[in-house]
Formats: structure tokens, sequence, C-alpha cells
């Protein structure tokens, strides 16, 4: 659904003023609060135009000319798509990597999101995998370890429109250093217990359940911890590492596309769904009063541990000019990789060498 400032309009001459606003309000903050697994990440909806076992023809725009490797997920259809072949018109042609779920029929609508894989570690990537329950302050969470002979964990968080299914692009990379991840789901994901109003809070409350994470991978074996967060996990990450008893056991965190100011980020996720003017105001609003977050300008808490902030200037839901004041602020401690034509939570499709490159450099002097 795309609100706009006429659908409020028309709503205000049948229900009021008042009740109107609050209403609206409520639906433009749960864009961000209440995010499906095609909200902030995803673009389109794209057009397939056609494809055979190794292309696919998809409507040209920004987001399907994008350099890297995506997944397109859909109603029943999710699958990986790789380079950029060619464009002819208003089509653009990919090389097609792999049909995950699904059958990619002429018309079929679909976008485009970082989620490349769908399944689990093992029937997707082939690596020995077992499920897990994390004890959480709410209840069982569940999640994927990874099992590697190193004792430095990663906890893997995804982010917002995403699912634990999501770290899977870095898994191979990980599990070469052999270093065990632990890819945790948290408060309101599928399968994990829900809060009473079902909403999240940027990370705020989130960070507890990584937390729990922490003492999970300790008590099994863990001697120190990286955690690695996307979007809103970033930001939960950035709050474990500086507030969990457990603090002491974090070597190091991986912030991708962090969400360092929720205002902004609920802002452009708003416009990114039609919403304009004044409701965007209202969603900000609601937001604040059913999180009880704070209005005034983003902290940025200095680390307390080695960080490898990847971000880029495209990100259209977290703004990168956040991230770099704060690696400004604190540049023994933060290292950053900028990606030019990334989009929110896209540093690793962009470029996969490259960011595995990064990635590599910066956890070797923490094993």
């Amino acid at each position: 659904m795309r609100w706009t400032t006429a659908a409020a309009v028309a709503a205000t001459t049948v229900i009021g003023a008042g009740t109107a606003a609050v209403a609206a309000g409520r639906h433009v903050s749960d864009l961000s609060l209440k995010p499906s697994v095609d909200g902030p990440g995803t673009a389109g909806p794209l057009t397939v135009h056609w494809a055979d076992e190794e292309r696919i023809a998809l409507t040209r725009t920004v987001e399907s000319l994008r350099p890297g490797r995506y997944g397109l997920t859909g109603r029943g259809v999710h699958a990986a798509v790789g380079e950029l072949l060619s464009t002819a018109g208003d089509t653009v042609t990919r090389r097609l990597e792999r049909v995950q779920r699904g059958l990619l029929r002429p018309g079929t609508e679909v976008r485009i999101t970082p989620q490349v894989y769908v399944g689990d570690p093992g029937g997707t990537l082939g690596l020995d995998f077992g499920n897990v329950a994390v004890a959480g302050e709410l209840g069982p969470m569940p999640a994927w370890l990874v099992p590697a002979p190193r004792d430095v964990w990663v906890i893997t968080v995804h982010g917002l429109g995403t699912t634990r299914e999501h770290p899977m692009v870095v898994m191979p990379a990980l599990n070469r250093l052999r270093m065990p991840v632990l890819d945790v789901s948290y408060r309101n994901d599928p399968g994990a217990p829900r809060t009473a109003d079902r909403i999240g809070r940027f990370g705020e409350a989130e960070w507890r359940d990584v937390d729990a994470a922490i003492r999970h991978a300790v008590d099994h074996g863990a001697r120190r911890v990286v955690l690695y967060g996307w979007s809103v996990g970033a930001t939960a990450v950035l709050h474990a590492a500086e507030r969990s008893p457990l603090r002491e056991r974090v070597a190091g965190t991986v912030l991708d596309s962090p969400v360092l100011d929720w205002r902004a980020a609920l802002r452009a996720t708003a416009r990114g769904h039609g919403v304009s003017g004044a409701l965007v105001a209202l969603g900000v609003r609601a937001a604040q009063g059913r999180t009880g977050l704070d209005a005034g300008p983003p902290a940025l808490p200095r680390p307390a541990v080695p960080v490898l902030l990847v971000h880029g200037p495209d990100d259209r839901i977290a703004p990168f000019e956040t991230s770099r004041r704060l690696a400004e602020l604190y540049p023994d401690l933060i290292s950053v990789r900028t990606v030019p034509r990334a989009g929110h939570q896209c540093m690793w499709n962009a470029d996969p060498e490259a960011y595995e490159t990064t990635l590599r450099r910066f956890l070797t002097p923490l094993l």
C-alpha cells in the first residue's frame, strides 16, 4: 500500500482529522517498526521479461543496473542473479545464477534484495550446521550454528526487511577463516518470541537478544566473539558491545549499513513507500510515542573494540554521513570501507570479492 497526502485528506473527511492523523502516523511508523521481507533493502517491483537457464531480463531501473550479485524475490519465487550482461531499451539482462524457489515466468513481479539465498547453510551452501536455541529474555530464539575449529566466534545479526538467511552471503568467507558462526534471530522475527506490541525499536531493545547470543557462544566454547550486524542489526551490535555484561569477551564489531539515526531511517523508509509531506512527520512522532526512543540527535558512542564500518553514499535508508561522522570521531578504532553504487545492506552484493578481502584483513588480527 502506498500512502500519499491525498489519501490522508480523504481519510480525514470520513473519520475526522484527529483520528485520521493518529491512524496515519501509526501506519507510516509501521513501515519501519514492522518491516516486511520486501521492505527496506529491497527495490522494485520489477517485471521478468524472459529467463532461460543462464540469463534473465528485467525492467531497467537504477537498482537493476547496479553491479554485483543480488536476490530476486517475489510471491513464491526466489532466485540469485549476478553480473549485468547487457541493456536494451527498457530491459536489462543479468546472469541467472540459480533459481531456489518457484518459476521465473514472463510477467512475474520481483524485487531486488540483498538476501541472495533462502534455505539453510547446509542445503544452500553445503556447510555443516546445526539448529540451536538461544535463551533470550523473552524465550528461546532459533539460530544456526556453523561450527569451525577456532575459539573466536562470529555472531551475525540481520537487519531491516531481511531474515537470518541474509548473513549466509558471508558464511563461506567466515568458514574459510575457520571461525564458528552463530547466526541469530531476535524478538519479533519469524519463530522467535514476540513483544506485546510486535514492533521493533531500532536496536534499543534488540541488543539484549544479541547479549543472549554472546552468552550462548561463551557457554559453548567461545573465548571471544566478533559481533557482525547489518542495518538495525548493526545498531543492536553496537549497543551490545557497549552495554553487555560480557562486553569484555567482544573482540571486535563489523557494522554494515548501520542505522545510527532512527528518525532518518524512518523518514527514508516512508518516502520509499510513497509517503510524503506531513505524513512523514506524523510517522516519526508516532514511532517516538510507541517506542520511547530518544528524539534528540543520534548518540554516537565511543567503541571499546576495533570496528570495521562498511557503508556507502548511495544508501537511501541509513545516511552515510552519520557513519562518516562516527568514523571521524574515533579514527583510532574504526576502519571504514566506502562502497559506491550500493543500496542499503548491499555492501557485499556490490563487490563480493573486495568486501570479503576487507573482511578477512580486519578479522585476521582478532583471531
